[in-house]
Parts: C-alpha cells; structure tokens; sequence
C-alpha cells in the first residue's frame, strides 16, 4: 500500500491533534448511503448530550457540511497562518473545502498531491482547540481522501461504516470494513441507513431497500452492529435549510436511532479506553 510523503505538518499534526480525545472516521465505499447525514447528525447528538466536537469534511470535491450546518457562505477566520473553524453554535465546530470555495457552484479539479497537502492543512492549522470528538465524513471510496486521514492519524480512535440493506451497499460495506482493518484502525461498528420508511398515508412501515444486511455483514466480520435509522424525510429537509435534525425532530424514530447509535459507540469508547 502506497503511503503519503512525510513533511515538518507532521509535528504540527501531532502537537494540534493531541487537544481532542477522540477522532472518528464516517465512511462508507459507496455514494448514496446517506454518510455525511448520519456524520453531522452524530456530531450534533454528541454536543446536544454535553460534549464539545468538531466535524471535520474531507470530501474536497463534494464538499457538503457547510449547508447541512447552516455555515454557506461563511469562511474560516484566518491569520495568515492559521484558521479559526467555523462555529455552528457553542461547543460544535465545523471546516469544509465549502467553507473556502466562495463559489460553490465551481468544480474543484484536483488531482492527488493538492488534496492531501488540503487535509494536512485541516490537520495541522485549524486551530480546533480541545474538543471531547472530532467528527470526520471523508468521500466514499478507499481513495487519497481516507487512505491519507487514517496514516495522518495513526490514533484515530475508530471508524463508523455506513450502508444501506441492499446487496451492493453490503458488498461495498465490507469492503470499507476490510479497509479500516489493514490500516489498523478500529472498526466501532457498522450502521445501517434508510432502512423503513413511514407511509403518511396508511402509516404501514416500507422497506425502501433491504433489511437486516447491515447486521449480517457486521457478524459476518465480527464487527459490532449499531443499528438501523429509518428513513425520514424531514432530515432532508432540515439538512437543505441547514438546520441540525436531531435537535429540531429531536423525538423522531430517526432522530432516536442515531442517539442510540451514539450511545452504543460511547460505551465502546469506555471498554477501548
């Protein structure tokens, strides 16, 4: 496996990083699961329930937490040197490629080397303070983006891999899991996305894709299973006014779920540490 150049960011990544306890990766291997929904609203119930985080997008071509956050438009104080993180609200801190590209609608044409010199920036002079989890939502895939953030940390404290039931997601899910493994990095579970959907008609629960895969792959390779989250169209709707869906549907099955899945990897961390 082909690793990054080691330059002086790596001290620098070392010494910034050592203020936050847990760094958390959110990955899937394929687009469309829903990952960076289930990263903001993780991060969210994180600092709902007491904890200061920050999430952190490393997806540089598909950047989308700054409008899921309610952040477009807004960039990053700087002092030449360093970047303030964008404050969503107190204790919850957010950086993403969206926060410096004042035109989002520009396609960024990157090639590997820019791309990882980006993520060592975020690393090493985003002056994220000391924070409880840092929250990270790379692109899906096994590529430059997650292959350089887990060699970047080699203390990562674990990965979260997202899919849905149907047979291809589940495919592309063990395939991320085997990922984390060879890199050493440990794997806290794998979560199931989109999994019923409430008719708001008859109120009869939908399968919008397959059920229960999610947890077969989890047994399969001896990973934890963190739950499913039902589909709900109001995190959609909340995530394009850049409003944080746990909080504001704070009673809903899915908002529920995802407090469950943060409870079951906080008790994970207690056992780890």
């Amino acid at each position: 496996m082909h690793k990054i150049d080691v330059d002086d960011s790596v001290s620098r990544i070392k010494e910034n990083m050592a203020k936050i306890r847990n760094k958390i990766l959110i990955m899937s291997n394929k687009g469309g699961v829903g990952k960076s929904s289930i990263a903001v609203n993780i991060a969210a119930a994180l600092n709902a329930s007491g904890h200061k985080v920050g999430l952190l997008d490393i997806d540089v071509h598909g950047p989308s937490l700054a409008k899921m956050t309610g952040q477009e438009g807004k960039t990053p104080n700087t002092d030449g040197k360093t970047l303030e993180p964008i404050e969503v609200k107190e204790n919850f801190k957010m950086m993403s490629m969206g926060s410096l590209m004042p035109q989002s609608e520009e396609p960024l044409i990157w090639r590997g080397p820019l791309k990882i010199g980006l993520i060592k920036q975020f690393l090493s002079d985003v002056q994220w303070g000391d924070l409880d989890y840092l929250i990270i939502d790379a692109p899906p895939g096994t590529g430059d983006e997650p292959l350089s953030i887990c060699q970047l940390l080699p203390e990562m404290t674990g990965g979260i891999v997202v899919t849905t039931g149907q047979d291809i997601a589940l495919l592309d899910s063990k395939k991320a899991v085997n990922f984390l493994k060879k890199l050493k990095i440990n794997v806290l579970g794998i979560l199931e996305n989109m999994t019923t959907f409430e008719c708001p008609h008859c109120a009869k629960e939908l399968n919008l894709f397959k059920s229960g895969g999610g947890e077969k792959a989890a047994k399969d390779l001896s990973v934890d299973f963190l739950g499913r989250v039902p589909f709900d169209s109001n995190m959609m709707e909340a995530e394009d006014k850049g409003e944080l869906f746990v909080e504001k549907f704070s009673d809903s099955p899915s908002a529920l779920a995802i407090k469950g899945v943060v409870e079951k990897v906080l008790q994970q961390l207690k056992v780890i540490s």
